[in-house]
Order: C-alpha cells, then sequence, then structure tokens
C-alpha cells in the first residue's frame, strides 16, 4: 500500500526551567481560570515586545506560585483549551465566557489560574473564562456531562487507535500475609555491589544504576558486544567476572536485540544460559545471598532464564508462565496502580500487603499468562508479589487500570524464596518533580530494600 505524506515541516522548542518550578497543564479542580490573548497589532499581527513582555510577567507569576496552571490555546480556541484539561481529572468547568468567545481562534492564547489577580501586571490582557467545580461543563445554559464529553472525545478514533482492550477471566485475591522467607543471610556489605548487563538495545541501564547509587550501593554496568565472536567471548568473562565480584544483578528495560527473534528478553536470555554465566549466577543466588531484579523488559529475561517463578536457570515447558502481546495489540505509556499483594521479597520489605503506589509502565509485551495450576502454585507460596488495582485498590483485569489483560492482575511475581523479582512497571522511573499531575504514591522503596537486605 502506498502512502503519501505531503511535505510537513514539525519544529520543537524547548527552554531549561527548574523543575521545582514547573506547573501543570491538567485541571484539578477548585482553579479560577482566565484567558490572556496574544497581543496585536493593528494588522492583527502579533506585536512580540508586548509579547515578551507578557510571558515575562506570567513566567514571573509561575515562579512565585500565583499561576498554578496554564494551557495554550490550539485548534478550537479557548473552550477546547480547558475542556481537554479537564477530562484527565474528571473536573466541570462553569464558563463565565459565552460560546462565541470561547470557541474563537486564539492561537498561541494562554489559559491560567491565577489566585490574586491584584499580582498581575497591567501590561496583561486577561478575561475570566470560568470556575473549576462540578461534574459537568456549562456554558449559556447548556450543561454536558464531563463523562459525555469524554466519550465525545475519544470515540472518533476509538475503532482505529483504542484506549481499552476487552480482557477474559477475573483479578483473583493473591494476598499472602506470612511475610519474608529469607531473613538470616551471611553476606553482609555496607554497600553491596550491583551488577547492570547492557544489552544492544536496552534503555533504562542509567536510570536503574541511579536509583541503586541513590540507595547506598556501587554498581558496575556491563555492555554486552556481540558484533564479532571476539566480542561475544569478552562480554561472555566480563560478566562472568563482574557476577563474581556482585551481590545483586539487576536486568533494566528496554528492547534487547530489539525484542527479536518474535520475542522480548530473548536476547539476554540467550545470553545468561550460557553454561559459564548461568553457573556464576547460581552460585550467587543459591550460595552468596544474593539478589536478582527485572523490570519491564529483564523481567521479561527473567521468565525465560526460569528464574522467576522457579529460582533457577531453567528451560521452558509448556506449563511454564510467559509474558506475551498486551491485549490492546499495541505498546502502552501511562501510569498505573499496582497493588502489593506479598511481601515475600525482600525487595518489598518496605511495604505492606495492600498497599498501592503508581508505577509507569511502557512495553508491548506485558501480559502475563500461565496454565491455572502453575497460578495456583504461584499464589499459595506467595509469589504473586504485585498486582494491577482499580481506583478502589482491588486487582482488576478492566482496562486501561489493567494495562495489557494480565492473568489475574498479575504485574509482578517473585522466585520460591523470594530474593528473584520480577515486574513490568518501571519502578526506577520515578523521583522528585516528576509526574507532578498525578496524585499517589510512587515510591516502594523497591531499591533501598535491595540494598538494606545486605545490612
Amino acid at each position: 500500500e502506498s502512502i503519501h505524506v505531503p511535505p510537513t515541516l514539525i519544529s520543537f522548542a524547548l527552554a531549561p526551567a527548574k523543575a521545582s518550578k514547573l506547573i501543570t497543564n491538567v485541571l484539578k479542580g477548585g482553579e479560577k481560570l482566565y484567558h490572556i490573548p496574544v497581543p496585536k497589532d493593528e494588522n492583527a499581527t502579533p506585536d512580540f515586545d508586548a509579547l515578551k513582555a507578557v510571558y515575562e510577567e506570567v513566567y514571573k507569576n509561575i515562579e512565585n506560585g500565583n499561576i498554578s496552571f496554564a494551557t495554550v490555546v490550539e485548534n478550537g480556541g479557548v473552550g477546547a483549551a480547558v475542556i481537554k484539561s479537564a477530562l484527565g481529572n474528571s473536573v466541570g468547568v462553569n464558563f463565565t465566557m459565552n460560546a462565541d468567545e470561547l470557541y474563537s481562534e486564539g492561537y498561541g492564547d494562554l489559559v491560567v489560574s491565577i489566585a490574586d489577580t491584584t499580582k498581575i501586571c497591567s501590561c496583561v490582557c486577561m478575561k475570566e473564562v470560568g470556575y473549576v467545580c462540578g461534574d459537568a461543563f456549562v456554558c449559556d445554559n447548556a450543561c454536558v456531562a464531563v463523562e459525555d464529553a469524554a466519550k465525545a472525545y475519544i470515540s472518533p478514533l476509538e475503532s482505529v487507535f483504542a484506549t481499552t482492550a476487552p480482557a477474559d477471566g477475573h483479578a483473583e485475591n493473591c494476598d499472602y500475609t506470612s511475610g519474608a522467607k529469607y531473613t538470616n543471610i551471611a553476606t553482609k556489605t555496607a554497600k553491596p555491589k550491583v551488577f547492570i548487563p547492557v544489552f544492544p538495545g536496552t534503555n533504562c541501564e542509567l536510570d536503574t544504576a541511579r536509583k541503586f547509587i541513590l540507595a547506598g550501593a556501587d554498581v558496575q554496568t556491563v555492555v554486552v558486544r556481540n558484533r564479532t565472536a571476539q566480542d561475544i567471548e569478552e562480554s561472555v568473562e566480563e560478566i562472568v567476572k563482574a557476577i563474581k565480584n556482585a551481590n545483586i544483578v539487576a536486568f533494566p528495560g528496554g528492547f534487547s536485540g530489539g525484542d527479536e527473534p518474535d520475542g522480548s528478553g530473548k536476547f539476554i536470555a540467550t545470553t545468561f544460559r550460557n553454561p559459564y554465566i548461568a553457573e556464576q549466577l547460581e552460585e550467587l543466588l543459591n550460595n552468596r545471598d544474593g539478589l536478582a531484579l527485572g523490570i519491564c523488559n529483564g523481567f521479561q529475561a527473567l521468565i525465560k532464564l526460569g528464574l522467576v517463578p522457579y529460582g533457577h536457570v531453567t528451560e521452558m515447558t509448556a506449563d511454564s508462565p510467559t509474558l506475551t502481546f498486551n491485549n490492546i495489540s499495541r505498546h502502552v505509556s501511562t501510569v498505573v496502580d499496582v497493588r502489593v499483594a506479598s511481601t515475600l521479597s525482600p525487595w518489598l520489605s518496605a511495604c505492606k500487603v495492600g498497599e498501592v503506589y503508581k508505577v509507569p509502565v511502557s512495553h508491548g509485551e506485558g501480559k502475563i499468562v500461565a496454565p491455572i495450576a502453575a497460578l495456583e502454585e504461584m499464589k499459595k507460596n506467595g509469589q504473586i508479589a504485585t498486582q494491577y488495582a482499580d481506583l478502589s485498590g482491588k486487582p482488576t483485569m478492566l482496562s486501561p487500570f489493567n494495562p495489557n489483560g494480565s492473568t489475574w492482575a498479575i504485574e509482578g511475581i517473585t522466585s520460591p524464596d523470594g530474593r528473584v523479582f520480577g515486574k513490568m512497571g518501571h519502578s526506577e522511573r520515578t523521583g522528585d518533580n516528576l509526574y507532578k499531575n498525578i496524585e499517589g504514591d510512587f515510591d516502594m522503596k523497591l531499591f533501598e530494600s535491595g540494598v538494606k537486605y545486605f545490612k
């Protein structure tokens, strides 16, 4: 099929700023909104000197906290800009502007929320837009429920770019309250060593290393080279040496080997099945009190190696759990609620069963599937560590809360003793001044718990 793309210019403009001072374009409720138009001359051309003064005043009021929300007017005018900012949190707006003003063109204009308008310089021309309140959009005596507006906004392309997908089965309650099994270890160290293998396509090694360093660990990364036979031989030797010196092996996320051939994590699993590497990995985990962590692509590798759920490098069988393509048939990138179902693992020693955390996810193959017997065995042993949860904190199969349709809503599982933990959610992609428009607890203290285990 021929695809014809007209000549297109795409432009991006970025400006550095203090992350702590950045504000959101998402409405939360209670804001009073104002429209700030682009100043124009008698020819309806932007007056850039005046516009610069407006931007400087807006920036100053963002810095001092007087402006807590801002968004840019694009296609659809002020009304469309405000409604899109309100839909995410399902909040309504009572518009004081009339419909003609709301939907007139205003490319480049701003809509902001202002706590105290007396602090705004007179160089800024502004007009009240309305109040954020209730669960409907009200304008000129017309009223549309937020839920109906959301459906109207999403539905035109839902059949092409689906936002949800059906899922079979039920979300099992997998609570396990017996606690950790592996608590008395012989290997104690104030600064455990973490080994992170970096494969072609890995893209989360820096975030993962940073989290471990902040938690108090020493980190060694080894870039796995595969261009020549000598590269491969040298990489194997480096990996073996790194595992010998490590307390923790952490498999980061990414798309190792481009998720080829036909499935993610295979390149990592094939490499770590090398008998010299597998021997050292077994020695670390079973004789030296070591830990292993796999996130996203790393979790996929742990599954294919057999380290979860079996705790040993072993061949997969028809009864082995595996990860497959998301129900929605595409990559998903969002933030989900993840519920702790078991604290068997030392990686979750700072959590309590039933606690819910916000976790970023980004994957195309995150759906866990397994025979019912394997699921029941993992549940009995407390190996189902974390599950996708709905707004009430309960495990769910419903999309988009369960972003991939994972069986029993499983997000992460462990080895029988809990020392190997694999999960889909990117717990390394959290920190100060991230996801500022999303309320909730992002910190499971995963990395701190792994380090604390050795102290």
